[in-house]
């Protein structure tokens, strides 16, 4: 298994007119937790797409448990519990401290700069094989 953390603040701005966190606004901060866990593993999707690579969701899904608020310090997890091949899958969990506010997951797959799927980067395969043994 491979995690990450990445924390936020939430900002008024991702609040509606009952003071709670918007629900789409949690998807950003997944994207916020996944791309740190790739940059950790040495795979800053900044230079993925220079090499040619994106990684497009293809679903995501998100359970909201309690709301989050204005000026909360959020931590959000993100992990990958299975080796990924041609689709990685990721988990998201998102913490008020302790407590748990939300979960989640992503699913995405290596494409070109075209949008056409391709295998993952010989380094990224390695790197999980590496992982995941």
């Amino acid at each position: 298994m491979i995690e990450a953390r990445a924390q936020v603040t939430v900002r008024y701005a991702e609040t509606d007119m009952m003071g709670i966190v918007y629900h789409a606004n949690y998807l950003p901060w997944f994207e916020v937790a996944r791309t740190q866990l790739l940059r950790e593993q040495g795979f800053p999707y900044r230079q993925l797409e220079a090499d040619g690579y994106r990684i497009p969701v293809l679903e995501v899904a998100a359970k909201y448990l309690r709301p989050a608020v204005y000026d909360d310090t959020l931590t959000i997890l993100a992990k990958i519990s299975e080796k990924p091949l041609l689709r990685i899958r990721l988990e998201y969990e998102v913490r008020r401290g302790e407590e748990l506010l939300a979960t989640g997951s992503s699913s995405h797959a290596f494409c070109d700069l075209r949008g056409r799927p391709t295998r993952p980067p010989p380094a990224f395969v390695a790197r999980m094989s590496e992982i995941f043994r």
